[in-house]
């Protein structure tokens, strides 16, 4: 054994804790190539091989040799507790900057500076903070000993798991002295994703790459289970019997919510974790904690937990609903049976799924179309336009305008100031060919899941073959392999209560408080006395429960009478205070009849009057096809109006579908000004983000 290799056995024994640790074929290759070499890496194995294993050991070796601080880049920097822990065991000085710790940032700086830190973690989503860039990245890129790109995949869009910033890391890069050693990690990558990052980590390349099996995880597959309540009751029959804790992963944030209330009604130890704004950072870390520590028995969970959590004792995980891509949903299922001798990987497949497939992949990149509008408007502005008067001018969502500005700043076609976006002088074109390919090729993958979902040969070969793994012997333990399934069928009883609890996810409805930026009227806050009073829907108009009827009597032209009952007993359940003296409801030009016809059938079951008092001044575009708060209110403002004093009382407001609110928002205040008293929106369908 070399002096080098003896050292990097000395390190790995310390951050295992193990005298008998060994590595893993591959390991030491890596960390030789980062230490003496001074070579960029890619490193492309299984979950659990012990990726961060070679950055860390490769981390210390350099700071021995008086190199500089490690920068480490996540994506998920809100999983890096047991990053820290296991930098601690190498002795590794180790401090992490994102947004939950800005007041330490000043610390940290100095405190790198002085050499104090040897570990520095930062989420991509630093690398869009300029005064991050302006302030930090310079000195780093000066005293950088080493470059790690954690889940590197996200810098290819031909990747499941494609993020804009992450192509800030190729400057990054470029401005690296080409001593600095670089290692990007994954999990999973197929053939193409690996050409795309190896062209981006540059010349020298070495690749690591070993096989994706994984021993005793038990691939089964259910495609019998279509409905939400066939799918609620057999978690609630079957996870249980399943061993240790485990995962469910859900493709929406709201289904998350509904299926850990469901595990949790029934005596199940269910937490939950999401992306966005589903919890803070101390939140996230706590469930996490919880979970690793086996205080629940199953994660309900977004693909936000894909990436960068090391739990080696998983038991199953469950995928409510199908993953779009072969590589993002072995990279989920591969979370489970790390060091556990059997494992269970469960997939179903829901009527829903492909809806929410579309959905994702139409978001991926903004259109041509889309591109020119924002292209147009900047380049005809006096100066730098803001995000709220660009929404005034095209008619783009603001999340899929910032994704788009992102993108095109990334690519430097567009810059970001003070005052707002401006074009550069750089010149750019839309990449026709580039978005065509990656869209075709999501396509693929999607069609890949659905021959999954019907394979009848070894599923995990399969999935290997999909992920270009030439290792595609039978496993021997999947459905299809054993010719059998886990689990008990749930009992009808259990699935008609699942069904109940889907009819009763009501959707309250908050009250609009800010008129949108961009407009010349209306503007500002909406005083207090013209807000809604909290409303609520029925259902999500694309969801289980009441949608499908909801959805039907669009069709048809005439909602059926059981939703007037579920709506009537929906207000009772849910509204508190003084009753409800009469209704209204907000006209259609499309299907006149269709809420006049409900809401008089409400209203008599209420024992209330109807009064039809809203009427329409002018034609306007249905609100479906606006894109952002600014146009939906400037297609809707001053097109109502009042044909007669409104009663006196509390007021009912109809409609059958809310989505933005701001139909409702708009003749709330209408009747407001007009004397009214307080209005609460009732519709039977929700189709907007949240309530």
């Amino acid at each position: 054994m070399t002096d080098l290799a003896a050292e990097a056995q000395a390190h790995l024994q310390a951050l295992t804790g193990r005298p008998d640790a060994v590595f893993r074929s591959g390991q030491f290759e890596a960390i030789r190539a980062l230490v003496e070499e001074r070579r960029r890496v890619l490193v492309v194995e299984r979950t659990g091989w012990g990726k961060s294993a070679v950055y860390f050991i490769a981390t210390r070796m350099l700071r021995d040799r008086g190199l500089g601080a490690t920068l480490l880049v996540s994506p998920l920097i809100a999983l890096m507790d047991n990053q820290m822990e296991a930098a601690g065991r190498m002795g590794l000085r180790a401090a992490v900057v994102n947004s939950a710790n800005r007041d330490d940032w000043d610390d940290i700086h100095e405190r790198l500076m002085l050499g104090e830190i040897d570990l520095l973690l930062i989420s991509e989503m630093r690398l869009a903070n300029a005064a991050f860039r302006r302030e930090w990245l310079p000195q780093l890129g000066s005293r950088v000993g080493l470059l790690v790109v954690d889940e590197v995949h996200c810098i290819s869009d031909w990747g499941h798991d494609f993020r804009p910033h992450y192509r800030r890391i190729g400057r990054f890069l470029q401005s690296l002295p080409p001593s600095v050693p670089v290692i990007g990690c994954t999990a999973t990558a197929n053939d193409r994703v690996i050409e795309d990052v190896e062209s981006q980590l540059g010349d020298g390349l070495l690749t690591v790459r070993g096989p994706l099996g994984r021993e005793g995880l038990r691939l089964e597959v259910h495609t019998d289970k279509r409905g939400h309540d066939a799918r609620l009751a057999w978690l609630v029959r079957n996870i249980p019997d399943l061993p240790g804790s485990g995962i469910v992963y859900c493709l929406t944030r709201r289904d998350v919510v509904v299926v850990a209330e469901f595990l949790r009604e029934h005596g199940i130890e269910a937490a939950t974790y999401m992306g966005g704004d589903g919890g803070g950072a101390e939140d996230k870390s706590e469930t996490l904690r919880r979970f690793l520590a086996n205080d629940v028995k199953c994660l309900v969970a977004t693909s936000a937990l894909g990436m960068g959590y090391d739990k080696p004792d998983v038991g199953f995980v469950v995928h409510y609903q199908t993953p779009q891509s072969p590589i993002a949903y072995y990279q989920q299922v591969g979370r489970a049976g790390r060091d556990l001798d059997e494992s269970y990987g469960i997939l179903f497949s829901g009527s829903e799924d492909r809806d929410i497939q579309d959905w994702f992949i139409t978001q991926a990149f903004p259109s041509e179309e889309e591109v020119a509008a924002v292209f147009s408007e900047i380049e005809a502005a006096d100066g730098p336009l803001r995000v709220g008067q660009l929404a005034a001018r095209v008619n783009i969502g603001t999340s899929r305008l910032d994704n788009l500005l992102v993108q095109l700043e990334v690519e430097g076609a567009v810059a970001k100031s003070d005052g707002g976006w401006g074009r550069t002088s750089s010149p750019w074109t839309y990449p026709v060919e580039r978005t065509g390919g990656v869209n075709d090729w999501r396509r693929e993958e999607q069609r890949a899941m659905e021959d999954y979902l019907e394979y009848d040969g070894c599923r995990m070969a399969f999935i290997r073959s999909l992920l270009d793994d030439p290792s595609t012997e039978p496993c021997g333990i999947c459905d299809n392999c054993r010719g059998e399934r886990f689990g008990t069928e749930p009992e009808g009883a259990v699935i008609a209560e699942a069904d109940n609890r889907l009819r009763h996810e009501h959707i309250e409805i908050s009250a609009r408080k800010q008129w949108p930026s961009g407009l010349s009227q209306p503007k500002g806050r909406i005083a207090v006395d013209q807000r809604a009073e909290p409303g609520w829907c029925l259902t999500r108009i694309d969801g289980p429960g009441w949608a499908p009827l909801v959805r039907q009597g669009r069709q048809s032209g005439r909602f059926a009478d059981e939703l007037v009952d579920a709506m009537a007993e929906m207000l009772t359940e849910r509204l508190v205070g003084d009753p409800h003296s009469w209704l209204t409801f907000v006209p259609s030009e499309r299907q006149t009849t269709l809420v006049p016809d409900y809401g008089a059938r409400l209203a008599d079951r209420l024992q209330i009057p109807v009064h039809d008092i809203i009427g329409k001044t002018r034609t306007t575009e249905p609100q479906s096809t606006m894109n952002n708060s600014t146009t939906q209110v400037s297609n809707i403002w001053g097109a109502f109006e009042l044909r007669d004093e409104p009663p006196a009382g509390r007021c009912l407001l109809l409609d059958d579908i809310i989505d933005s609110k701001w139909t409702m928002t708009v003749v709330v205040a209408l009747l407001a000004q007009a004397g009214a008293g307080p209005v609460t929106p009732v519709a039977l369908g929700y189709a907007g983000k949240s309530g």
